[in-house]
């Protein structure tokens, strides 16, 4: 291992696909941009695209293969293949899991074992292609208070993995806003409107901007905002009370009425069936604590 293939499998296990064949496998990643300019109404394509340059001059050199660059309007894709007996690809299945779409992938519990380098490396992939800071990413309204989001469709085992490797380089969650109906339809004001699934939503993962600098963004326009976004935060927060995991500091519990979503299958058979009143709770029951 090291910080480059670090990086890689980061950016695999936060948006990729593999597709195995009887030679050859193709490893695609894509890198959204749901807004098509910055806060600041620069264009966000053209920061993405600059951005490749130097992410190809990270992972290349680990693959001595072509990298094929494909653009959308909200997307950009990079793609590779390889034969399926070569060293990286047999190390890149091994450590996402055998999982073949990223909401089925999880972290090889080697990855824990790996230097903090490498490990901040690892997490700023998972970012590049799957995290977002912007102006209205702030807590409660809270001015100043900006916030990135990880955001995870569907793989609530990769919503832990993330939390605890952040844990493992001593940068605290602020919240996690999990796809439950607990959360996202607390109060079933959607329920009552006839959209039962309202609250399948992607999970977030929020971490303090301030907190996030140790481990940045390789896509310029999203570091850039880190950045500047930091700077503000620390014009009206402390800190020492950004550095906070949930344990070190009061759980606030709200009571919610109970949501027949609770049930569906959509949620992992650990917490099935259970009702929540804090995030916190229901992270620590998946395995994300102290």
């Amino acid at each position: 291992m090291n910080v480059e293939m670090a990086y890689l499998v980061g950016m695999i296990l936060g948006n990729g696909e593999i597709q195995r064949g009887i030679d050859k496998t193709t490893v695609t990643i894509d890198i959204p941009y749901k807004n098509l300019y910055t806060d600041d109404m620069k264009d966000i394509a053209v920061y993405v695209k600059a951005s490749i340059l130097d992410i190809s001059r990270i992972i290349k050199p680990l693959l001595s293969c072509e990298l094929i660059v494909s653009e959308t309007k909200h997307s950009t894709k990079v793609s590779f293949s390889k034969d399926n007996d070569e060293y990286v690809i047999r190390e890149i299945v091994r450590l996402i899991g055998a999982g073949r779409h990223h909401s089925t992938m999880r972290m090889n519990p080697e990855l824990f074992d790996i230097t903090t380098d490498e490990k901040k490396a690892l997490l700023r992939g998972i970012a590049d292609v799957t995290g977002y800071i912007r102006r209205s990413n702030v807590a409660y309204g809270q001015e100043g208070a900006h916030r990135v989001y990880i955001e995870i469709p569907g793989n609530w085992y990769m919503v832990i993995d993330i939390a605890n490797m952040l844990k493992e380089v001593d940068v605290p969650v602020q919240n996690i806003d999990f796809a439950h109906p607990n959360f996202r339809d607390g109060n079933l004001v959607k329920y009552r409107e006839g959209k039962t699934l309202f609250w399948k939503k992607e999970h977030q993962v929020k971490i303090f901007a301030n907190e996030f600098l140790p481990i940045g963004f390789n896509i310029k326009h999203k570091q850039a905002s880190l950045e500047k976004y930091s700077e503000e935060l620390l014009e009206f927060l402390d800190p020492e009370k950004t550095h906070k995991f949930y344990w070190e500091k009061p759980i606030k519990r709200k009571e919610r009425p109970v949501h027949p979503g609770e049930n569906d299958p959509f949620i992992p058979k650990e917490i099935r069936g259970r009702h929540f009143e804090s995030w916190a709770d229901l992270a620590r029951c998946l395995g994300y604590g102290e």
